[in-house]
């Protein structure tokens, strides 16, 4: 026996009639999407104009059948509302409940706001002096705990200083002696092209030392163990927090500074001379290399002239800066790992923001000293 074909009910039809109660707009037929898809535009066009009168009421009670196009193509006429007068059948308002709900759940449109700009920049601003006066609240604890240790030295976590030199410091060799080689092949052989041009070979080690000594070398140093050493502290800092670690500690009554971050910004601040020292030497090394390759200065004669072409104040200032760097890259790693919320997402992002936010400082240092010692190192 054939299965019946599926029941559509009669054609969709709307008509405006007049009664006592004023203008009304009559629905009847099956408003589905098989009946309607031959006169879709022509129902939307027709249903628009009827809607564009307030006044007027609907009757839906002579549809036969309706399905989610027909809801939607009357709901769309509505402007996505009910209208006032409006009659339905018990299982319709259940119908046109989903549709407003879904409605309501849309994101609104929003117009454009012409302070926008300014309610943006003055948000980024306040939340910049709010990272500001956490890092100095950072920063003072652990000034507190630096005397407290000194009045008591039996009390140095000589075992947490030393695991975070090693783990900050003598495995960041590798890395900082692969990338400091390479920058001083390339800065001594883009600079032997244009020495060529003037005859000016000799000068190629008064580039390499002043370059590499004062400015690249506690530069590129420190932006590697920013992105090494700096987001894996605020990595660890943040596992803590979402394990609850660090609340475990605060009710044992263990000081965070102390035990944490203490530490990490002594450890960074001794290891980060001896990498500068280290990426120096390596750099001068590459750079030494093309220059005999390139200019064929010799590895005594250039050896010999680079105590002379640097002075030694280019040294300790690049030491300097390379323990100033290694503080300040431990207190912001540490300022984001504390402020990490208990969820993983939060770890994401507070890693990412560490990691720009330790290299923007270190720029912004550097600028800072290259302006307060200008005068030192250059003869």
């Amino acid at each position: 026996m054939a299965e019946a074909a599926p029941h559509f009910g009669n054609p969709p039809a709307l008509r405006r009639v007049s009664d006592g109660a004023g203008d009304r707009c009559v629905l009847t037929g099956a408003w589905n999407l098989r009946s309607l898809e031959r006169r879709l535009v022509e129902f939307e066009h027709e249903l628009a104009r009827i809607a564009a009168d307030a006044d007027c009421g609907w009757d839906l009670r002579g549809v036969d059948v309706i399905d989610n196009a027909g809801a939607m193509l009357i709901w769309r006429a509505w402007g996505r509302r009910r209208v006032a007068r409006l009659e339905l059948k018990p299982e319709q308002v259940q119908l046109f409940k989903r549709m407003e709900s879904s409605s309501a759940a849309l994101p609104v449109t929003q117009h454009f706001d012409p302070l926008f700009a300014l309610v943006y920049l003055g948000g980024k601003i306040l939340r910049t002096i709010d990272h500001l006066v956490h890092m100095v609240l950072v920063l003072g604890q652990a000034v507190i705990e630096t005397v407290g240790l000194l009045r008591h030295p039996q009390r140095i976590p000589w075992r947490e200083l030393s695991a975070n030199v090693y783990r900050t410091g003598t495995q960041a060799l590798g890395i900082t002696a692969l990338v400091g080689f390479l920058i001083g092949v390339v800065l001594s052989y883009l600079s032997s092209q244009q020495l060529k041009l003037f005859g000016a070979d000799a000068f190629i080690i008064n580039i390499l030392g002043v370059s590499v000594v004062r400015e690249l070398g506690p530069v590129l140093a420190a932006i590697l163990i920013a992105g090494r050493s700096g987001s894996a502290i605020t990595a660890a800092l943040g596992v803590m927090r979402v394990t609850q670690e660090l609340d475990a500690m605060a009710v044992m009554g263990i000081s965070h500074s102390l035990r944490l971050i203490l530490p990490k910004m002594l450890a960074l601040a001794i290891a980060m001379p001896l990498v500068v020292l280290w990426t120096d030497a390596v750099a001068l090394l590459g750079g030494m290399v093309a220059a005999r390759l390139e200019l064929g200065i010799g590895y005594v004669y250039f050896l010999s002239s680079l105590p002379d072409a640097v002075p030694i104040a280019n040294l300790w200032l690049g030491l300097g800066k390379g323990a100033v760097f290694g503080g300040m890259i431990a207190l912001v790693a540490c300022h984001f790992g504390l402020r990490i919320e208990p969820n993983t997402e939060s770890l994401g992002i507070g890693t990412t923001n560490s990691v720009v936010t330790a290299i923007t400082v270190v720029i912004l240092v550097d600028a800072v000293f290259a302006i307060l010692f200008k005068d030192i190192g250059i003869s």
